[in-house]
C-alpha cells in the first residue's frame, strides 16, 4: 500500500514536466523569451480565477466547517468557564472605573514627559 501511494505521488509530481518535454525546446534566446512571455501572460490572466475558485470551493468551506465546529462544540464550554469571572470583573470595573481613569491620567502626566525627555537626550547623543 505504501509503495503504491509513493508511486502515485511520484507520478503526479513528474507528469507536469512530461507534458513540457513533448514540445520542442527553444533553439534561441528569443524563442525562449517569447515562450516565457506567453507563459507569464497566460498565468497572469488565469491565475486570479484559479485562486478564487480554489478559495471558494476548497479552502473557505473547510474554514467555515472548523468555525461552525468550534462555535457549536467548544464555545459553550469556554463561555461557561469565563462568564463567572467576567461577571466578577465587570462589577469591579463598574465600581472602580473613575478611580482607575484618574490614576492612569496622573501616571501619563508624570511618566510621559520623563520618557520623552530621556528619548530626546538619547537622540541628541546619537547626533553628536
Amino acid at each position: 500500500m505504501k509503495k503504491t501511494i509513493a508511486i502515485l505521488i511520484l507520478i503526479s509530481l513528474i507528469s507536469p514536466f512530461l507534458s513540457l518535454a513533448q514540445t520542442n525546446p527553444p533553439e534561441t534566446m528569443d524563442e525562449a523569451k517569447e515562450i516565457g512571455e506567453q507563459v507569464l501572460e497566460k498565468a497572469g490572466n488565469e491565475l486570479p480565477g484559479i485562486i478564487k475558485q480554489i478559495w471558494q470551493n476548497e479552502i473557505f468551506p473547510i474554514w467555515l466547517g472548523m468555525w461552525n465546529w468550534i462555535k457549536t462544540k467548544t464555545w459553550p464550554k469556554i463561555e461557561s468557564w469565563l462568564m463567572p469571572e467576567y461577571e466578577k470583573r465587570k462589577q469591579y470595573f463598574e465600581e472602580n472605573f473613575d478611580q482607575e481613569k484618574k490614576e492612569i491620567g496622573e501616571e501619563i502626566k508624570t511618566e510621559v514627559p520623563k520618557v520623552a525627555k530621556s528619548l530626546w537626550e538619547k537622540f541628541k547623543e546619537l547626533i553628536k
